[in-house]
Formats: C-alpha cells, sequence, structure tokens
C-alpha cells in the first residue's frame, strides 16, 4: 500500500466523453465517463501535461484489459460472483458500488487504516475511513468491506470492489461460511484467521445482496486508489484505538 502523489487530472482517452477531467467523481468528473463503457481507457496524472501526453497517445483505442463479465450460473472465482451466503432478497437501495481497500505501513502486523467509498448510481455517497495502532493487512481489508456494507441502512445489491483476493476468495469460494460451520476451525488442527470479522461480513452478506469484484491495486482503478489514499492517512494518524480483535484474541 505505497503511498502516491495525489492525482489532479484525469485522462479519458476511450469512454462517453474523453477529455481531461480535474475531478474524479461528481457530474463533471471522469468517473461518470468510464463507468459502464466497454472498453474504457483512462488514467489519473499529477499534471496536465502528462494527462495530455496520455490522451493523444490513447485517444480512440480500446482497452486490451477489459474482460467480460463472469456469467452469474457459472461464476470463474478469480474475478467475480455472488457470495456463497444466500443474501436476503434486496427490497431497498439498488445500484450500489462500494470500492474499498486497507493495509498496514510501514509494516505488517503494525500501524494499519481502511478506506471506503460509497457510490450510488454515477453520485458519490460516503466516504469512510479509519484506524489501529497495531493490526494486519487482511484485518484491515475485512474491515474496510464490513464498515461500508455496515453504513447502508436498508437491504441492497451491492457490487463491492477490493483488491484482496484473502477477502474476495474467503466470501465467493465459500471459504468464510465453512470455517464458520466446522465452528471457526480450517480443519481439525488448524483454526481460522480473523474469524471476529469474518462473523461480521458474512452476517451483512446474508441482509444484502452483494457481489464481490476483484481489481488490481494500484492500477488505475480511480475507486480503489481513493481508498488507498484514505487507508494511508488513517495509518499514519497518531494516537489510534486497540484493534482488541487482534491484540487481546491474536489473529
Amino acid at each position: 500500500m505505497p503511498r502516491n502523489k495525489k492525482k489532479k487530472f484525469y485522462a479519458v482517452a476511450v469512454g462517453n466523453t474523453p477529455g481531461i477531467y480535474t475531478e474524479w467523481y461528481g457530474d463533471n468528473g471522469a468517473e461518470i465517463q468510464v463507468r459502464g463503457f466497454s472498453g474504457a481507457v483512462f488514467k489519473g496524472f499529477t499534471t496536465r501535461k502528462e494527462a495530455e501526453d496520455f490522451f493523444r497517445e490513447n485517444e480512440g483505442k480500446k482497452s486490451n484489459k477489459v474482460k467480460p463479465k463472469a456469467s452469474p450460473t457459472k461464476p470463474r472465482a478469480s474475478s467475480t460472483s455472488k457470495p456463497a451466503t444466500k443474501p436476503k432478497t434486496a427490497s431497498g437501495d439498488s445500484g450500489i458500488v462500494i470500492y474499498t481497500d486497507g493495509g498496514c505501513s510501514p509494516s505488517n502486523p503494525g500501524p494499519g487504516g481502511y478506506g471506503v467509498v460509497i457510490m450510488r448510481g454515477k453520485k458519490k455517497v460516503k466516504e469512510l475511513s479509519g484506524g489501529y495502532r497495531f493490526t494486519t493487512n487482511n484485518r484491515m481489508e475485512l474491515m474496510a468491506c464490513i464498515v461500508g456494507l455496515g453504513f447502508l441502512k436498508r437491504p441492497s445489491n451491492v457490487i463491492l470492489h477490493s483488491d484482496s483476493k484473502y477477502v474476495v476468495n474467503g466470501i465467493t469460494k465459500g471459504w468464510a461460511e465453512r470455517w464458520r460451520a466446522n465452528g471457526w476451525m480450517k480443519n481439525k488442527r488448524e483454526a481460522a484467521v480473523n474469524p471476529d470479522l469474518w462473523k461480521k461480513l458474512l452476517e451483512l452478506c446474508e441482509k444484502h445482496d452483494v457481489r464481490f469484484e476483484w481489481v488490481k491495486g494500484h492500477a488505475g482503478n480511480m475507486g480503489n486508489e481513493r481508498c488507498d489514499q484514505l487507508a494511508n492517512m488513517e495509518a499514519a494518524k497518531k494516537r489510534l484505538p486497540a484493534d482488541k480483535g487482534y491484540e487481546k484474541k491474536g489473529a
């Protein structure tokens, strides 16, 4: 979770309205120009010149990184799928997108933070963040998902983006459900790690209709990068509270 310079310019070479943008979110931002646009080509930069150079080099090109969405009847474990936990039917909010990230800095275990960005349609609803004085990368990744889903007051249809395969695979491959069914044991001798947080996340997945999507970290996904910034800022704060679930019981 390296600390990056804040990006001020966003180049959308292929999207709904290509151009250079000085904001990511909002009606005049870059995010709505690429959301749902198959083959979008875009990137954030710290200077306008870098953004303009990227725009000229890539205008009109089709991204070769776009992958087809996984079939809902036969999901690909490496990318997207619904959680193994059967959620309640979402009767409240729909179209919710959550970006999450978490980690420790400068060491793992160590001071840690998490960041969450919640979107409804094309508009940013909320940014959430927090941190602990001594924790782990995986706990912060889990905490980001818990805080994001916990913010929603009504059962909702949610797409949750995480760059943690530990989290995404734990839900989509049914690992966490099996650990819970086995009394939080991976097998007869090995205990599951972070059972306190997995328990909370499974309960939230039962309340909401959640589709977890893995995204590559630090690869131009602006939602993920904003969460990374929030997490880094929290981890750098002084007098952070204790992660009692980790410090008291171990993880």
